[in-house]
């Protein structure tokens, strides 16, 4: 390792050396999930609508949490296991009959895969203490934190391809327990317990997402300087129409652009636009 802390910093280089406790990411990969099918839960008064429905489109759809489980992999030292479950909020569009305007319901679906990561070793145990205001508030305890590294799930949100009104065929398949928080998001508990033969929707979404193992080392790094705002703050002191002025005019959606030359065999010999 180089003796950073000889280093001066003559016209741009770095003016001294400091040791930082920072997450590494030692592993990471990334997933496009075609998720088909997924079975949907719905309010009760919701799941009425559902029975006598003929159609259904899916409007939208939104990660609303992932829950993650860490394991080390038996037999494999320094890989582990990530357990992800991810559920989603859906918006739907119900038709109840043809040639009439769609009611809007909304549910919660859920889906679940593991990923095999390397997250490296380590044998000691993470002590840290907590802000407090008395050293004998229990608070003040020191926390104990697992030697496991930390799973980071990052997703956009998904992309909704298609829904469609289907018959239950195994009332336990694609069934999961919702946790409450997820149903507190559409203002109570779902309707889980449905028999066999029974209509259910079931969409299917596109979804990104990119999954890393971190853990936290300590690190010596070059400093240049501290990070000093060249901003200075601006409060929002002018009018409406002032800023409404401020905004380019929206010249492509008056007028659209044109394809991009592809190789579909549309084009003309000298590049030319399809």
């Amino acid at each position: 390792m180089a003796d950073l802390n000889n280093q001066s910093r003559p016209d741009g280089n770095f003016k001294e050396a400091v040791c930082i406790d920072a997450g590494r990411i030692y592993d990471s990969c990334c997933d496009r999930d075609c998720l088909e099918d997924l079975r949907c839960f719905f309010l009760p008064e919701a799941q009425e609508l559902i029975n006598n429905a003929v159609s259904v489109r899916l409007r939208n759809a939104k990660v609303l949490n992932v829950s993650i489980n860490v394991e080390p992999v038996n037999f494999n030292k320094g890989f582990y296991s990530c357990d992800l479950t991810f559920f989603f909020l859906l918006d739907f569009d119900l038709y109840t009959s043809p040639n009439t305007c769609p009611v809007s319901i909304t549910g919660i679906t859920s889906y679940s895969k593991r990923v095999i990561l390397y997250g490296s070793d380590g044998n000691v145990k993470v002590f840290s203490s907590t802000a407090c205001s008395s050293c004998e508030d229990e608070a003040s305890a020191p926390i104990k934190t697992s030697n496991c590294p930390k799973c980071v799930v990052q997703v956009v949100e998904p992309i909704p391809l298609s829904a469609r009104i289907g018959e239950i065929h195994n009332c336990y398949e694609n069934l999961c327990c919702v946790p409450k928080n997820i149903c507190d998001c559409i203002g109570g508990n779902v309707v889980t317990n449905i028999g066999n033969g029974s209509p259910a929707i079931f969409a299917s979404i596109g979804l990104f997402s990119i999954v890393q193992l971190v853990r936290n080392v300590q690190m010596l790094i070059p400093v240049y300087d501290f990070c000093l705002p060249e901003k200075t703050c601006t409060g929002t002191t002018e009018g409406p129409c002032d800023a409404f002025k401020k905004i380019k005019f929206p010249t492509d959606d008056f007028f659209p652009p044109q394809a991009p030359c592809s190789d579909c065999g549309c084009c003309g010999s000298d590049n030319e636009e399809c």
